[in-house]
């Protein structure tokens, strides 16, 4: 069973950095993706990030491509995401999740942190 905790959100002004952390349970991960979601109030959970866990190969949503950098360090067991020139929208409850094999479609993640609150104010 895999376990995610993730780390790092809180309360930022527009144009500022965060960076959240999430980090895993002992297991090996290879040919795993690692992604971030996040969900707005009223709204539905969506697809920011993704990593190629063995490869280290990337893919964004347009909304923050050029802004967020998805990152891991193996030997932490830890998925990163670096997140630069916050926007308001960007707001949310961020969660790490898990699957075996590449979708940026929350349902076909198996594994789930409890997520980490985001704002970022005006």
């Amino acid at each position: 069973q895999v376990q995610l905790v993730e780390s790092g959100g809180g309360l930022v002004q527009a144009g500022g950095s965060l960076r959240l952390s999430c980090a895993a349970s002992d297991r090996t991960f290879s040919n795993y993706f690692m992604g971030w979601f996040r969900q707005a109030p009223g709204k539905e959970r969506e697809f920011v990030a993704n990593i190629n866990w063995s490869y280290g190969s990337t893919y964004y949503a347009d909304s923050v491509k050029g802004r967020f950098t998805i990152s891991r360090d193996s030997a932490k067991n830890t998925v990163y995401l670096q997140m630069n020139s916050l926007k308001p929208e960007d707001t949310g409850v961020y969660y790490c999740a898990a699957r075996g094999g590449w979708s940026r479609s929350w349902s076909d993640y198996n594994y789930w942190g409890q997520g980490t609150q985001v704002t970022v104010s005006s």
